[in-house]
């Protein structure tokens, strides 16, 4: 489409991004990530063996040549084990990207959003390239901008939900907020939640549960792929203005 997503000089081919966890085995993870055409694959530090390469692990199967990976802090729960995890990745040289999650309650995921900015300093300081999950908050999306963020990921809906976009209009004023890539993470549940998160001028949308959780990952990640590449020229093309009345689709000037 003549655009490209580049973060820090980095440049993306896929403006969707996929995730790795819940998969029934590392076969299925590898062809699903395939079939999604994403060219960011994001993997748990804390959860995947992918430091230790004495054994089998997600690596055997995504090939960091081929792909861009992207460590997450996920399952941290506070500014301590989160700089750890980030840091562990960095020295084991896997990447300075840094999907950046502390989270504050394990019933909900919502992220601590206090801790993440503390964190989210923390690690641009030492020139870690941070992307911090938050909440769909203008206000944060702003402060972890402030804070040295290379792009802020708000949640559509909570971590795993499948819910959708639950609030479009504050993704729309974190878009008008912050000068960052917006990537939607968390709560895309199908092709339309993703299209939808694009149609509103997001940069990319990162999905995880959504295909890893399908029937059919392999298909859904394949839908996704479509509904990305859809919504982006769709938000490119400009929709028309939503009305009350209809409006010929034929102009009646010069009829019999």
């Amino acid at each position: 489409m003549g655009d490209k997503l580049i973060i820090r000089e980095i440049e993306f081919r896929s403006r969707l991004w996929v995730g790795t966890g819940k998969y029934k085995d590392f076969e299925e993870t590898r062809r699903a990530v395939e079939a999604s055409g994403a060219d960011v694959v994001t993997v748990a530090v804390r959860r995947m063996n992918i430091v230790d390469r004495k054994s089998e692990n997600l690596l055997d199967y995504i090939d960091p040549k081929k792909y861009k990976i992207l460590p997450n802090t996920a399952g941290c729960y506070s500014v301590e084990d989160a700089l750890r995890y980030a840091r562990l990745a960095r020295e084991a040289g896997i990447s300075d990207l840094i999907k950046l999650e502390v989270i504050g309650d394990e019933k909900t995921l919502f992220p601590d959003t206090c801790g993440l900015l503390k964190a989210t300093g923390i690690l641009a300081k030492e020139g870690a390239i941070v992307l911090p999950y938050t909440n769909d908050d203008p206000i944060m999306a702003k402060r972890l901008e402030d804070a040295g963020a290379a792009a802020v990921m708000p949640l559509g809906a909570p971590i795993g939900s499948g819910l959708g976009i639950r609030n479009p209009y504050n993704i729309k004023i974190i878009l008008e907020t912050v000068k960052l890539p917006v990537i939607v993470d968390a709560g895309v549940g199908t092709a339309s939640d993703a299209a939808i998160a694009m149609e509103l001028g997001c940069d990319a949308v990162l999905i995880n549960t959504g295909i890893a959780g399908a029937k059919d990952p392999v298909a859904m990640a394949e839908a996704m792929k479509h509904a990305v590449l859809a919504g982006r020229l769709a938000y490119k093309a400009g929709r028309i203005p939503k009305k009350l009345y209809a409006t010929a689709s034929s102009p009646i000037e010069g009829m019999l």
